[in-house]
């Protein structure tokens, strides 16, 4: 064992892993960072710099915390920074609903009864395809997909690492893609706007722009991560030799009545909605009767957490597991202890964006980045190419999305607004980047799992192993999602509701 580990170490991503693993825990990244820019603020300040602001042409200088104002405003503002920002109340929001559809379990049954029910030729497909949407029960899915995808291929006749490996793939590599808006799109789309807040407070990105982008993500990743699955992966494999016997619990009667129930509601939810929203006069339009922009789209987070809320009390109601009314909000109750940590590291995170944003920093970032660019010429596509790829590579050494947005957010995104693009589009860009390399980073704190899956049928799996089979899968996602990305840029199809990618 000592000698694989030796192995294991070596070459790229035994770099990586030996940086990664020296790396301080993300709350104290952000602390660090904090501190970093209350010393840089002082430091340019001192210089004398100014910036002028794209927006209103006035001259901004760059204001220090190391001063009597600065510590003012950092003792001041500490809590409304928290308390304030706008990714806390959107999460926690969405997943009142996500999570009492997971706690009472209509999300796993949902999961098992769509792999189970594939037809043998669609089951590679119905596996990706799932793994992908599994995101609705966010970090959940990692646990749950893998295993069950290995084991409905070892069920029939297929070699169940291949399973696992395209359940990885599916969830991991495709994880910000889903059908519906989940918590990920209200998460990014809340750091975004805070992002974009010091050069143009009136934009507004919202968990639906990049919806259109995304649901076209999941179709085509499906196919292609399939395709990878039969022809890349199970060939390597060969065919299973070994001799567990392995099972899994089948949906019972009960739970298929609840599912059924589910989506009765749910369907009934959304008859509801579409009349109301194209109902004459409707209050959901706007004043000039639009869709495009609508008070329907900006109160998507509320519509949304009522509409999963339905679906898991529909559900939970039916199986027994909602017995009274205590029984919701109980439920809601475990749902926000799953998010603590990320509550903690939002507190940290909330601090620097705000540091960064108030001493101007943010602004003569922006506009030196953006009239460099501009000075060499590069401003076309290939810079969104090159920001692509180097959130991949970011992401090796930085696993959380919602840190590492936090941390590219407030540079690239005014950078590149400066330039002319969106900043729905910028999040899209990045997005793809993100998760096309979940699989492979050591950091990953779900790869052990999925290694420990990987031994109960492979007793010699390592992390060799792991990442020898999820490779095809990172690089092919990437490079497929770039060239969708300049499909929908050069035919001029919107992200989302009204999002393109110039402003």
């Amino acid at each position: 064992m000592a000698k694989q580990n030796q192995t294991e170490n070596k070459g790229f991503l035994g770099a990586i892993e030996r940086v990664g693993n020296k790396l301080p825990n993300p709350f104290f990244i952000f602390v660090y960072l904090a501190l970093f820019i209350i010393l840089i603020s002082w430091l340019v300040s001192s210089l004398g710099a100014t910036v002028v602001h794209p927006g209103t042409k006035e001259e901004l200088a760059i204001r220090s915390l190391v001063s009597g104002e600065g510590l003012r405003y950092i003792l001041g503002s500490m809590l409304d920074n928290f308390t304030g920002f706008k990714p806390l109340g959107l999460v926690l929001v969405m997943m009142l609903g996500v999570g009492i559809a997971d706690k009472v379990g209509l999300l796993e049954t949902a999961i098992k009864k769509s792999i189970l029910n594939a037809p043998k030729p669609l089951v590679t497909y119905a596996v990706i395809f799932i793994g992908i949407l599994g995101n609705l029960a966010s970090d959940a899915a990692f646990v749950l997909v893998p295993p069950l995808a290995a084991m409905v291929f070892y069920t029939v006749g297929r070699h169940p690492l291949a399973g696992l490996a395209a359940g990885f793939a599916g969830t991991g590599a495709g994880f910000t893609a889903n059908m519906i808006p989940a918590g990920t799109d209200a998460l990014l789309a809340g750091i975004t706007t805070e992002a974009i807040k010091p050069i143009d407070a009136t934009i507004n990105v919202t968990p639906v722009d990049n919806y259109f982008f995304m649901i076209v993500s999941v179709i085509v990743l499906s196919t292609v991560g399939a395709l990878i699955t039969e022809k890349i992966i199970e060939p390597r494999l060969g065919k299973y030799k070994g001799d567990l016997e392995d099972s899994f619990e089948d949906v019972t009667p009960l739970e298929l009545r609840g599912l059924k129930n589910a989506v009765i509601a749910g369907l009934v939810f959304l008859a509801i909605l579409a009349i109301g929203l194209f109902w004459p006069d409707s209050p959901l339009r706007s004043d000039e009767g639009t869709i495009v922009p609508s008070p329907f789209l900006s109160g998507i987070v509320p519509i949304l957490l009522l509409f999963f809320i339905t679906l898991g009390v529909t559900y939970g109601i039916t199986v027994k597991k909602i017995q009274n009314s205590n029984d919701v909000p109980k439920y809601m109750g475990e749902a926000m202890k799953d998010l603590s940590g990320y509550i903690v590291l939002i507190f940290a995170a909330a601090q620097f964006i705000n540091y960064f944003n108030w001493t101007n920093l943010g602004t003569w970032v922006a506009v030196n980045s953006a009239e460099f660019l501009e000075g060499i010429g590069l401003t076309g596509i290939t810079v969104i190419i090159g920001f692509v790829l180097l959130t991949a590579f970011l992401n090796l050494i930085i696993f959380s999305g919602s840190a590492q947005w936090a941390l590219e957010a407030p540079i690239f995104i005014p950078m590149f607004y400066l330039l002319g693009y969106n900043p729905a589009f910028i999040q899209a860009a990045y997005r793809i980047a993100d998760s096309s390399t979940n699989i492979i980073t050591p950091l990953n704190p779900y790869i052990l799992i999925i290694l420990a899956y990987m031994r109960k049928y492979d007793k010699n799996a390592g992390m060799g192993t792991l990442i020898s089979l999820m490779l095809p899968y990172s690089l092919i996602f990437l490079g497929t999602w770039i060239i969708l990305l300049l499909i929908f840029v050069l035919a001029g199809i919107p992200f989302g509701p009204g999002v393109g990618v110039y402003l």
